[in-house]
């Protein structure tokens, strides 16, 4: 089994999670870190990672017990259903995203720096791109100086730093996406930080940004709580 592609890796996983690697086929533990504020100040009671082979629940400990009584293969839905019923989140749903990470991103020779740090309390900056806490974002301006395109960081804890990135539909299709993630990933791996990237699985258009901005699919997944969608 995979534990883990660096000692960077496994320490941003010890952090954000509580443990890391997992004990056991679908291992769950008990996390204070789930009963704390993460980076947009809300507290998530479950968050989990999975290696090819085997997975960790991170659950509030309240909830760490009923559980474990009914966790089992992730790709089960009666299970995902269960376990959304034990850690209490009656009308959530457990749903999974690709979880990506690199250390080794195209250099600004390949894919050129696209966009300008700034603060994320700068009038320009869409609301979006407020919540995250990393401090400044990272945005691109269209030809008449508006914002065309931005990556916010979520800083998990001192290693993990997660990418988001955002381009307004005129300027989508010209890898001005990629060129941002690159230039993100960088400064993050500069300053010895472990950039991350999560996409839903159902993203194409997410996944090629990925691809070329050197964050390979691996076969790893994240798990989290979320609202089902509107037309389910």
């Amino acid at each position: 089994m995979e534990t883990g592609f660096d000692d960077l890796l496994d320490a941003h996983l010890r952090a954000w999670l509580g443990s890391w690697p997992p004990t056991g086929a679908v291992a769950v533990i008990a996390a204070g870190e789930r009963t704390r504020p993460e980076w947009d100040g809300r507290v998530r009671p479950l968050v989990g990672v999975a290696a090819p082979e085997r997975a960790l629940l991170s659950v509030a400990p309240e909830r760490a017990d009923a559980v474990a009584r009914v966790a089992g293969p992730l790709c089960d839905a009666g299970v995902r259903r269960a376990i959304v019923e034990a850690v209490g989140q009656a009308g959530k749903v457990l749903g999974r995203g690709v979880f990506r990470w690199s250390r080794r991103v195209p250099d600004v020779r390949q894919l050129p720096d696209a966009g300008e740090w700034i603060d994320a309390d700068d009038p320009r900056v869409p609301d979006w791109l407020g919540p995250f806490n990393y401090g400044p974002v990272l945005v691109a301006w269209d030809d008449t100086g508006a914002y065309g395109a931005g990556v916010g960081i979520k800083r998990h804890d001192t290693v993990g730093h997660e990418l988001a990135v955002v381009t307004t539909p005129r300027l989508r299709r010209r890898g001005l996406a990629q060129r941002l993630v690159a230039q993100a990933a960088r400064r993050v791996l500069g300053e010895g930080g472990l950039p991350t990237y999560l996409h839903d699985p159902d993203n194409a258009a997410s996944a090629r940004v990925a691809d070329a901005a050197g964050f390979a699919d691996r076969g790893w997944s994240v798990y989290g709580l979320f609202d089902p969608p509107a037309d389910a």
